[in-house]
């Protein structure tokens, strides 16, 4: 007899959909099959059952916030189970003591935290039976089945679970330390609410709150442009007056001497310059990519992203959403056509229908394994679902999803770009700029509704050396703009690149491996767990600091638990643990000297803080909570062993 343990009560349904079975009281019997000669049990846990002991577990001095007992280090980390899911863990341990049962099957997310969730579980449990992985990227019965027959060993995944341990220790190092440190030398400033810091939220939180500091010491200052309008050769166009590549004067008298001088002069074309650019289609989506496109196009938040992918995942009509890679295996790509050929059996796919291309085995900018990690990127499966039974939403992330397949079989659009040089009276020189869409290629499937504002403007076709004049001038007043307030997928993106900016309009562009903050499956729990702490807001999809962030991030400086490049360094460590190419032992060591480090850098930074400008009186006063639940002594929270990232 075999014991599934599953992530999820849902996920157990679904992984015992192919097979006749009966509902037990937390658990799923499946009948004898091939598969399972002598049948299975089928189990979950309900998220994260286990969490690391508070502090007080490893010494009762520990649970008084005190400057005096930091660092908090702890010689050997421990789990316990929550309260509120023992009697699932019971469940669990009864059917791993079971005599018959010989053999446990891990059936928890393919990825790093259902490492964790699960082999913490067994391990808590104490049975030492052999144990197989179940690695599968879709729900789909054809994959449920094909997983069960071709179940990698344990030890192919052991790996993964080092990383994540080391990733929750780590963050629970840091976390408990920072925090207190912090919140324990702001209440000597007079502040009494609770400041949590973590390894990721709080590099994070310092990029919105350094853009909030350019918005507010930015300046505006006004220019002028002179724009005139050429009639040559008996066709019209504008362009703007220009020197030395600058187009913006800063002294309006000048600009209308400028305008004054050009009125009906005689005008020449100097040069006339074409390039011609093609843009491949985008990459498959990966979950920083789909969380970006669906704020951009919805507004959707990345945590409703990840929570309508993970919906769909679960009907079985998406692949594991919790990808961060943008590339399939053959064995993916040979599924495309018959996908394909059910999508366009929608009536808003049909006029998509024949795509350009038939096959995209020997496209290495899709179909690559060696660029597949844990995961393949984020496709349709071949469970097309029905439309209509989709919520409004589901059906706009699961569309975004299918039209970003469909592209990938389009081909290349094509834009020509032309600059046009034109001269006043030999003297004052105009640069007039368009671009012409040549071919719509895989635009048509992702762009159809603005496809002619895209296109930008078509300047008509004249010869160099061709004369005319100046038809009319105008001069055009401006200010320079503060640099713009991130939005949350602008901040998944920057999250992803460890705060390198990148164009989000250009997906393809984003580096497809890189040291970024967090990881696909956690960035967007980093950004409520920020709005939670109300270091941020969201207004109308942009993301502002409020004055306890900003508050924090001054307190904190330019140290290093607020750098971007030292956590994405961290992860790519953690990275490697998880190929078995670090060691978990040798980087706890360095996050150890690194929780010493954080809390004597505070202590040294606090006799210099000086928080003027910050609104401190608008930072809401910690409530103490009632007695029954815990204690009010100052400098004391509730202690929580979740790690705080």
């Amino acid at each position: 007899m075999k014991v599934i343990i599953a992530e999820k009560p849902d996920q157990a349904s679904k992984l015992a959909g192919p097979f006749t079975h009966k509902k037990r009281q937390g658990y799923i019997e499946i009948q004898p099959h091939s598969l399972f000669p002598q049948g299975a049990l089928v189990t979950w846990a309900v998220g994260h059952v286990c969490e690391l002991v508070p502090p007080e577990k490893y010494n009762p001095a520990w649970k008084k916030w005190s400057i005096q007992t930091l660092p908090i280090i702890p010689e050997q980390f421990r789990y316990q189970v929550m309260r509120s899911k023992s009697k699932q863990f019971s469940v669990i341990k009864q059917l791993l003591t079971r005599s018959d049962v010989t053999e446990i099957i891990h059936a928890g997310d393919a990825g790093r935290e259902g490492e964790l969730i699960i082999r913490t579980i067994v391990n808590l449990c104490g049975v030492k039976k052999p144990m197989k992985r179940l690695w599968i990227s879709s729900l789909t019965e054809k994959a449920i089945r094909e997983g069960f027959a071709s179940l990698l060993s344990e030890t192919d995944t052991r790996n993964l679970y080092y990383e994540a341990y080391s990733r929750a220790c780590a963050d629970w190092l840091v976390g408990m330390n920072a925090s207190r440190i912090y919140t324990l030398l702001l209440q000597q400033k007079g502040v009494s609410d609770v400041f949590s810091a973590g390894r990721v939220q709080t590099p994070t939180l310092a990029l919105v709150v350094k853009r909030e500091k350019e918005i507010a010491s930015f300046k505006p200052e006004p220019f002028w442009e002179v724009i005139a309008k050429f009639h040559i050769d008996g066709k019209e166009y504008e362009g703007t007056w220009q020197k030395e590549g600058e187009s913006r004067l800063n002294n309006e008298e000048l600009a209308q001497k400028i305008a004054a001088f050009c009125q009906g002069k005689p005008a020449q074309v100097k040069e006339v310059a074409k390039e011609r650019k093609e843009y491949q289609p985008p990459y498959l989506f990966n979950l920083s990519g789909l969380q970006a496109a669906a704020n951009k196009l919805y507004k959707f938040s990345p945590k409703k992203t990840l929570d309508l992918a993970q919906q769909l995942y679960l009907m079985g009509v998406l692949s594991y959403p919790r990808s961060d890679s943008s590339f399939v295996t053959p064995g993916e790509a040979q599924t495309f056509p018959g996908i394909l050929q059910k999508i366009g059996q929608f009536p808003m796919y049909k006029d998509l229908f024949p795509t350009p291309v038939g096959s995209l085995m020997n496209n290495k900018r899709y179909v690559n394994e060696k660029k597949v990690t844990d995961h393949y990127a984020i496709i349709p499966t071949e469970q097309v679902p029905d439309l209509a039974k989709l919520s409004a939403d589901e059906q706009k992330l699961y569309d975004l999803v299918v039209r970003r397949l469909i592209a990938a079989h389009y081909d290349s659009a094509i834009f020509d770009y032309t600059t046009i040089t034109t001269v006043v009276d030999g003297r004052a020189e105009f640069i007039s700029k368009g671009r012409q869409l040549i071919r719509e290629g895989w635009r048509k499937v992702l762009f159809s509704e603005d496809k002619d504002e895209e296109a930008g403007a078509i300047l008509p076709e004249v010869e160099q050396g061709a004369v005319g004049k100046v038809k009319r001038v105008k001069v055009k007043e401006g200010k320079t703009q503060p640099p713009k307030r991130y939005t949350e997928g602008q901040l998944i993106t920057l999250m992803k690149t460890a705060g390198k900016h990148l164009d989000n309009e250009e997906l393809e562009k984003v580096l497809m491996k890189t040291e970024g903050l967090g990881t696909e499956a956690t960035r967007a729990g980093i950004i409520g767990t920020l709005k939670d702490r109300k270091y941020i807001e969201v207004k109308r999809n942009q993301v502002f600091a409020t004055a306890k962030g900003t508050l924090l991030i001054e307190a904190i400086g330019d140290k290093i638990l607020a750098s971007p490049e030292m956590t994405a360094r961290w992860e790519q460590r953690l990275s490697e643990i998880g190929q078995g190419a670090a060691s978990a032992q040798a980087f706890m060591e360095q996050v150890k000297k690194l929780s010493q480090k954080l809390v004597q850098d505070a202590a040294g930074q606090a006799k210099d803080w000086n928080f003027a400008g910050i609104d401190i009186a608008s930072i809401p006063k910690r409530v103490p909570r009632p007695k029954k639940r815990t204690a009010k002594a100052p400098g004391r929270k509730r202690t929580s062993s979740r790690p705080t990232k």
